[in-house]
């Protein structure tokens, strides 16, 4: 079997432990004689697998008891409307600290459809021309129902390891690309929101820790489906949920226990990080466009001296078995996504190549 390093941004790459136990279930859960994907949500064997899932979730994060943990359908798109339908009042207000591509698609999708959101611009260029994060800028205005952030930024490559202080106003973040990359202190936010596709398990679950307190305000209109309240009130079974995703998520979840937890899970991810940006701020032949302080430990940003190289380096990548390294259509470039998964050897491999490519090409 070829060995291939996945550096997607998302579907990702999950670890070949939980996808060798998920093939080994696939068509035989326990012993049951059926798969783990034909198995009713409802069934005692199907209830245990999600009961525990959610149990590991919230070990691993100390997610207090007055949170909620919501198993859902869809995708960061769908939360961005959630968001506003769950918690933003007719005519009331909300903050949004746009950093990248997704906090500002977040910030969109609430202005144009269900009400006032303030932006506030937070990424600036430095005196060398690289961006980062003014954290001055992220402040709240009077009466806000809350405050909207990206943590990482997958298509931008920067991430903020500060938390702005909103006082009273509920702080709301999609953790999508860095959630279980580091420790948190899940008390400090109202909401967390976070698609499985790049760090937890396969696309189409959307997993949302919120403050039981925020519960109950949502719109009339607000689908039954995006509903936080309801969801609760259901234990995330209102609607057939994505099965097979909560299950890898359950997997994945053991997984990082078994690695130490998310505190061991920091430190591998900064050792990774720190190969990576090492070696490329050691070469003139690739240029990194983010500050240092605000680098994403999780999908490194970059682009080659000369961009006409671009079509011959994918190639080449590819050639090496060196996948998704291709960057996002809205900026371009190139982008090496090293999250949880990724372990230090598929960097080193990575960074093995781009000095034989930059070499071959000075």
């Amino acid at each position: 079997m070829i060995k291939a390093w996945n550096f997607g941004a998302g579907p990702s790459m999950l670890p070949s432990e939980v996808m060798a136990k998920a093939q080994q279930e696939f068509t035989d859960f326990h012993g049951l004689g059926i798969g783990i994907v034909e198995m009713s949500h409802r069934s005692a064997e199907y209830t245990a697998v999600a009961r525990e899932a959610e149990s590991l979730l919230r070990e691993l994060l100390q997610i207090p008891d007055d949170y909620a943990v919501l198993f859902e359908q869809g995708g960061g798109r769908g939360q961005f409307a959630a968001v506003p339908l769950n918690l933003l009042p007719q005519g009331g207000h909300a903050d949004y600290f746009v950093t990248g591509h997704w906090s500002r698609c977040a910030y969109k999708e609430c202005a144009e459809r269900y009400g006032k959101a303030i932006l506030h611009e937070c990424s600036v260029k430095d005196k060398d021309g690289r961006w980062c994060i003014d954290y001055s800028k992220m402040e709240v205005t009077p009466g806000a129902a809350y405050a909207y952030a990206c943590l990482n930024e997958t298509v931008n490559g920067i991430e903020m390891f500060e938390l702005p202080d909103t006082g009273d106003v509920p702080l709301v973040v999609d953790m999508s690309s860095n959630i279980l990359s580091r420790p948190i202190d899940v008390s400090r936010f109202g909401a967390i929101i976070f698609g499985a596709q790049k760090h937890v398990a396969p696309s189409g679950l959307t997993i949302t820790i919120v403050r039981r307190s925020l519960l109950g305000r949502a719109r009339q209109y607000c689908p039954s489906v995006l509903d936080w309240t309801v969801l609760d009130q259901h234990e995330s079974m209102y609607n057939t949920p994505c099965t097979f995703s909560w299950y890898m998520a359950g997997l994945d979840f053991k997984w990082i226990k078994s690695m130490g937890g998310v505190a061991a899970m920091e430190e591998r991810n900064k050792a990774k990080a720190q190969l990576l940006y090492s070696f490329m701020d050691e070469h003139p032949f690739y240029h990194l466009p983010i500050a240092a302080s605000c680098r994403s430990r999780m999908n490194c940003v970059f682009t080659l001296k000369d961009e006409r190289l671009n079509a011959e380096f994918l190639q080449q990548a590819a050639a090496e078995h060196l996948i998704g390294l291709k960057g996002h259509k809205v900026l371009g470039g190139m982008r090496a996504s090293i999250y949880n998964a990724m372990p230090l050897e598929g960097v080193q491999v990575l960074a093995d190549f781009l000095a034989r490519f930059a070499a071959a090409h000075q």
